[in-house]
């Protein structure tokens, strides 16, 4: 008797035919498909898909499963990569899908390598139950275990709703493109139907939205190309993992370079009530002015971002005052110490640009929880083990001067302008407190000149960097021209800081 021969599979035209009908899908609604966001992403022919057919239902019209996973390279270096399917049952996940994902993150935490997830779902596949439920437990777990180990970027292109929205939450940096992209936990019919509230897809899980309002992503891309170059863009200025070489650039000074360092002072006004353009001042000082900002239209009143002094990469923190004076506030805070807690998690060097009045006073932001989510940026810095070096341009008064890269609180080196004002608090409030009385003493329409008088003089002789320098919390007064060179030299005398290279990792880079 002879056995039955099954006829062959050519799956080639099967995946040339699954890639068709999901160019007509997406395309329609103005989006990529996920094969294409993945070509977008890796070098040209290098990624190779795991299981392209698993999970596959050809009677049911399915060729595939709703992901696509598999390694390829971004810039000649290697990244693992997850995809969803929107064209194969609403990019939904089931078994399958939570299966490769979760085998997906597992492989790039054994290669040490970093991880993209390319996110366009509509949730768990409600066929599937529990079952499909609870493969998202998997995935968080696979997540906070490669948290902190490899870098996890996600970029969401579509919806991501209900528990799907946790995953890119634990990730280290959220993308998100203008139109498409919407992230909640509830959608606007289940939240009319439970509290009656009418409000817009945009308004309840928008880009915009997360990106100025809750904090919860790091980019706002104008469309799916953006996204994917600006992740390109991060991934230049992060390792493979805690563990690896930080990468070194090629670098020479241009003209424009030095023109720009010799010039930074001329950025900053003398008057400490003027605002300016922080971010000016660290183009000044990085290579080539390039700066990759991170959270720009979220608590504006700081920034962060990463860039390179002489081809190395690092970490840069930097009050704004064109937003709240540069004070900090809950998000301030929150935004900055998860930012300096990425760098530590991954070894890059944190620069600290120092302009700050003090922390943001007022009832609403003791009842936001300043003391609780303002001690976050104090426990980022405190137990932050990369090189640190802080320079303060301005101003520097209270607490604020504390947690914003001191000596205290760990700083390796400290600078300061000439100029710079550093005390307990402005000169005003401090005769306030201490010269009340002769202030109350004189006649009532000389108080006024006599308060300016009096605050003059303590401006001059307490509210200046010299103290400072004098006790030891200061390593320097530099002048503005040289503060390129001065945070240059003190980068390289870091190089061989001592870190506890023991750990399987330094720590998790969870959600602050």
């Amino acid at each position: 008797m002879t056995t039955a021969q099954r006829t062959p599979v050519d799956y080639t035209a099967l995946a040339a035919a699954a890639d068709e009908k999901a160019k007509k899908f997406q395309h329609a609604k103005g989006k990529l498909t996920a094969r294409e966001r993945i070509e977008l992403l890796c070098d040209e022919g290098s990624f190779v898909e795991h299981g392209r057919f698993f999970g596959g239902d050809p009677a049911a019209g399915f060729l595939g499963s709703a992901v696509a996973t598999g390694f390829g390279t971004v810039g000649g270096r290697p990244v693992a990569v997850y995809s969803q399917d929107f064209s194969v049952r609403g990019g939904t996940l089931g078994k399958v899908e939570g299966e490769k994902i979760t085998d997906l993150i597992e492989r790039a935490v054994q290669q040490g390598v970093p991880c993209f997830a390319l996110l366009d779902s509509g949730g768990a596949r409600i066929q599937e139950g529990v079952g499909g439920l609870s493969m998202y437990g998997r995935i968080f777990r696979a997540s906070c275990r490669a948290s902190g180990f490899i870098p996890q970027i996600s970029l969401i292109l579509g919806p991501c709703a209900g528990g799907a929205v946790y995953s890119p939450a634990m990730t280290d940096f959220v993308i998100m493109t203008r139109e498409n992209a919407h992230m909640f936990v509830t959608g606007p019919d289940v939240v009319r139907a439970v509290t009656g509230e009418e409000i817009s897809l945009d308004d309840l899980g928008g880009a915009e939205m997360h990106n100025s309002v809750s904090g919860v992503a790091h980019y706002l891309a104008e469309d799916e190309e953006d996204a994917i170059d600006y992740a390109r863009s991060l991934l230049d200025y992060l390792p493979q993992n805690c563990n690896d070489e930080q990468a070194c650039y090629a670098y020479t000074a241009t003209p424009e370079d030095v023109e720009s360092a010799m010039g930074v002072g001329d950025i900053i006004p003398d008057d400490p009530r003027m605002p300016y353009d922080v971010v000016e001042v660290i183009e000044a000082l990085v290579d080539h002015g390039e700066f990759v900002e991170v959270q720009e239209h979220w608590a504006k009143s700081i920034v962060i971002g990463f860039a390179c002094i002489e081809g190395r990469p690092v970490g840069v923190v930097a009050n704004q005052p064109m937003h709240n004076a540069g004070t900090l506030d809950v998000e301030a805070s929150e935004k900055a110490a998860r930012f300096v807690r990425c760098c530590d998690a991954f070894g890059l060097p944190v620069i600290t640009l120092v302009d700050v009045p003090g922390y943001l006073p007022g009832a609403e932001q003791e009842r936001a929880g300043i003391i609780r989510r303002g001690a976050k940026v104090i426990y980022a810095y405190g137990n932050a083990t990369v090189p640190m070096i802080t320079v303060i341009t301005r101003k520097s008064y209270g607490g604020a001067y504390i947690v914003m890269g001191s000596k205290g609180i760990g700083a390796d080196y400290a600078y300061a302008w000439p100029r710079a004002e550093i005390a307990v608090m402005g000169a005003d409030g401090a005769v306030n407190i201490l010269n009340r009385r002769d202030i109350a003493a004189a006649p009532e329409e000389e108080r006024v000149d006599v308060a300016r008088k009096l605050a003059d003089d303590y401006t001059a002789e307490n509210i200046n960097p010299n103290f400072s320098v004098e006790t030891g919390e200061l390593d320097g007064i530099v002048q503005p021209i040289d503060t390129r060179d001065t945070i240059a030299a003190a980068l390289r005398a870091l190089r061989t800081k001592h870190r506890d290279l023991n750990r399987f990792k330094f720590h998790s880079n969870g959600p602050l």
